[in-house]
Formats: structure tokens, C-alpha cells, sequence
């Protein structure tokens, strides 16, 4: 007989009032997810709507370092209630393990993942930002396993060696019937139409492009320049098949 973790009823009702759950991925690390994860979250922020980010890279998080949040602290509230960074309700598993080196694999990372929907405490939110790992492993497996109402937004640079992982995650989510909302090319420095033509190929939307911008990293930390960095001007026009 299976068993059923009770934690998996207690994730559900956790973001039952979250309007929309979207899962920033890609089969290859460095291409930019937590970047465009952050800075969408920001600007969907600065729409007026209540935006969640959660950073789900349990062995490399980064979007604290982007939001200034590493000095936070989440509360307790019958629960672990987020930290709020200029609007954004954010949360990562750096609140936990004092931002040291995690090593675990297999059940633990699986226990890991449950555990942190389980505590978590979101407000209703119209949208979560999830900022996922690279790759097809646990977190990616869990993470489709207990959030029913999941949509994913691909993310490649314009290299055929990221192409070639995303093509995989984007095979596999097809094959779950996961929706995919559609693909960024981020980091784009060439006139080159391989990853659109490839978007097409796999009948995904091509949701746009943003340029490469090799002094991005002097933006972050600091949250009231992050948006008015270059970048975050061609992000809200590939964002904006968000309504």
C-alpha cells in the first residue's frame, strides 16, 4: 500500500490562494534564471499585483543576492511567513541553512522541498515566481508532484548546448502535460534565429529576447537601481504576456 505524506495536503492548502504558479526553468545552469525570475517579479510588482518569489535552487540560491535579502530574517507566524524586499514576499532555503554549503541528495532533497511548501506561509498572491534549478532531478520531479496548478517559462541563452537541454525539460514537461507558457532567449548577442526556429519547431511560443549586458551584476543588491537598469526595459516587454 502507498502511503500518502500528509505534507502534500498541507502544500496544497499552503497556495490555495495564489492566483497563478509560474516555475522559471531550464535544463542548463547560467542562463540567467534567477535574473529574469527577480526582475519579472519586480516589474510584476510594480504593476500593482501581489508577487511571491521563491528561490527552489537548494545547492546554488542566488536571488537573494540580487534582492539584498541575505541579511532578512522570515518569521514565525503559525507558519514561516516570507520576507517582504520592497514589495516582493520572498523566500529561500538560505534562511535556513545560513546561506552554508548544502550537500544532500535523493529523499533528503525530496523531504527538503515538501518541508519548505509545507512551512510556508504565503499571503493570497497573484502571482509566485518560482526560480527553479537547473536540470530534470528531484526538485523538478517534487515540484510537479505536488503543485497541481503549475505553468513553466523556459529560459535558454542562444547556444546550441543550452538549446539542446532545454529541448529535453521542454519534451518532458509536454509529456506530463505540464503548460508552457513560452521561452526567453536571454543573453542574446547575435542576429542568429536557431532558438526561435527552434521554439517553432517544438510548437513553443518564442517569448522574446533579452540582450546580454556584461555590467548587469553592478545592479544587484541594489533594489532601488534594479529597475531602472537596461535590462529590466527589454524584460517588461518580454514579460508582457503576463496580463
Amino acid at each position: 500500500m502507498k502511503l500518502i505524506d500528509p505534507r502534500v495536503s498541507i502544500t496544497e492548502e499552503r497556495v490555495k490562494n495564489i492566483k497563478n504558479i509560474l516555475a522559471f526553468g531550464s535544463g542548463k545552469g547560467g542562463v540567467g534564471k534567477s535574473t529574469l525570475s527577480t526582475f519579472t517579479s519586480l516589474i510584476l510588482k510594480e504593476k500593482g499585483f501581489k508577487v511571491g518569489l521563491l528561490d527552489l535552487d537548494l545547492y546554488g540560491p542566488s536571488s537573494h543576492l540580487i534582492l539584498d535579502g541575505d541579511h532578512l530574517q522570515p518569521k514565525e507566524d503559525y507558519g514561516i511567513k516570507p520576507v517582504e524586499i520592497d514589495g516582493i514576499h520572498f523566500m529561500s532555503i538560505i534562511y535556513f541553512t545560513q546561506n552554508k554549503p548544502l550537500a544532500m541528495r535523493g529523499k533528503e532533497v525530496s523531504d527538503s522541498i515538501i518541508e519548505l511548501f509545507t512551512i510556508t506561509k504565503w499571503d493570497d498572491l497573484d502571482y509566485l515566481i518560482i526560480d527553479m534549478p537547473p536540470g530534470m532531478g528531484e526538485t523538478l520531479l517534487d515540484l510537479i508532484n505536488i503543485i497541481k496548478r503549475l505553468e513553466f517559462i523556459l529560459i535558454s541563452n542562444s547556444t546550441r548546448f543550452a538549446m539542446e537541454t532545454v529541448t529535453k525539460l521542454a519534451m518532458f514537461l509536454k509529456e506530463q502535460n505540464i503548460p508552457i507558457v513560452g521561452l526567453i532567449e536571454n543573453m542574446k548577442n547575435s542576429n542568429s534565429d536557431f532558438v526561435k526556429n527552434k521554439c517553432e519547431e517544438l510548437q513553443i511560443k518564442y517569448l522574446g529576447k533579452v540582450s546580454y549586458y556584461q555590467d548587469l551584476e553592478d545592479y544587484y543588491g541594489k533594489t532601488d537601481e534594479l529597475l531602472k537598469s537596461p535590462i529590466s526595459k527589454e524584460i517588461a516587454e518580454v514579460a508582457s504576456f503576463i496580463p
